[in-house]
């Protein structure tokens, strides 16, 4: 019983966290700093599953159906991955008491992710080499999975505050 309750707690933790990233980057939004379309991101993973890893272009390959919603429930259940990553590092204990510095390392290292998988799968090179602004755009996704990192934490504290 114990493990299932962990098991949900690592996806509110995920699923939270996701959600303070979302925030900030609607935020970003707001003053003009455009961000990720994750229709893009569900076209990617459509066409990955029919077989195709890599593009010069992802917003210029076929669309996929429903592919905004496709990358949305993408973007979360790597987020709650990410979450069970953490705890996977720190063992369950941190779910009990959790501490900032490591989900904060962890949110920072999962920018390897976009930065070394999707943006080179998805055209814009790896660490966005091909795009107008490379050192801009990975500093705005360092800083974007930092926020992450604060999400895992925060959404952490709130889950064992509740879990009590």
């Amino acid at each position: 019983m114990a493990m299932l309750q962990d098991i949900f707690r690592v996806v509110f933790i995920g699923i939270g966290a996701t959600v303070v990233m979302d925030l900030w980057l609607a935020l970003l939004r707001l003053v003009g700093v455009r961000g990720l379309d994750f229709a893009l991101v569900g076209r990617w993973v459509g066409h990955l599953c029919r077989g195709r890893l890599a593009h010069p272009a992802i917003a210029k390959a076929a669309a996929i159906p429903g592919e905004l919603a496709l990358g949305w429930g993408v973007h979360y259940a790597v987020g709650v991955a990410f979450a069970a990553l953490l705890v996977a590092v720190q063992g369950g204990g941190w779910l009990n008491q959790p501490s900032v510095l490591p989900a904060l390392l962890i949110g920072v290292a999962t920018v390897m992710a976009p930065l070394f998988v999707m943006q080179p799968a998805m055209g814009a090179g790896f660490a966005a080499s091909k795009t107008p602004a490379p050192l801009k755009n990975c500093a705005r996704s360092v800083v974007n999975h930092a926020v992450f990192g604060l999400g895992l934490y925060l959404s952490a504290l709130l889950v064992a505050a509740v879990a009590g």
